[in-house]
């Protein structure tokens, strides 16, 4: 729920291809409609330097990135978002829709580099304490249907030539940060068309009183 006064911080979550970056415009949409100050956020990216850091992390050419690099690469740039973007923003009193926050690093570096829920938690706590999305829509599907969808969309990234165990750890992850959180997390089935998934994600956020 929305208290006078304060912001909410959306998060969308999920693998390659699992239709965050549609579904995220149509609540953006939906959120302004409803009269609400909405703050897009991405990561990683956002800000000026956030969004040097997103080249680097992905540009093919380099695939020789230490995994432990690319960890702090994204932690630097979510400090950035956090600092000049989101903390503000919901100071103020607006809602924050980001593609992507901390759980991704979870997914992705903790599960599929394999660097551990251990490392991750404690970058975490130095970057953000306590401070968590009050809402994560997870769009979780197959991992044949996410790159299936992500084949069809030209140029792969440095994350999307990846092998199909290293997104398979990325998905269990997922559904286990879900599970550990079930207050915050809401999992969209993403492998149904598009009106469907709106549907469901309609569904979550009229839910929520105030929002």
């Amino acid at each position: 729920m929305i208290s006078a006064g304060k912001g909410f911080f959306i998060t969308l979550e999920g693998g390659e291809g699992a239709g965050k970056s549609t579904q995220h415009a149509r609540i953006v949409a939906w959120l302004e409609a409803h009269g609400k100050a909405v703050i897009e956020a991405r990561e990683p990216g956002g800000t000026v330097v956030s969004e040097q850091i997103r080249r680097v992390l992905l540009d093919t050419r380099n695939a020789g990135l230490d995994r432990r690099a690319e960890l702090l690469l994204l932690f630097a740039a979510r400090t950035q978002l956090l600092q000049e973007v989101i903390r503000p923003a919901l100071a103020a009193g607006k809602v924050v829709v980001s593609d992507r926050f901390t759980d991704a690093s979870y997914a992705y570096q903790g599960g599929g580099r394999q660097l551990g829920a251990e490392v991750v938690a404690v970058l975490e706590k130095f970057v953000h304490q306590d401070f968590q999305p009050d809402l994560t829509l997870l769009f979780d599907m197959t991992i044949e249907q996410g790159m299936q969808r992500v084949t069809g969309r030209g140029q792969a990234d440095r994350f999307e030539v990846e092998s199909t165990r290293f997104f398979e750890r990325v998905r269990k992850t997922y559904l286990e940060r879900a599970a550990e959180a079930p207050q915050r997390f809401r999992i969209i089935d993403a492998g149904q068309d598009q009106e469907q998934v709106w549907q469901q994600v309609r569904d979550v956020l009229e839910a929520i009183p105030g929002l």
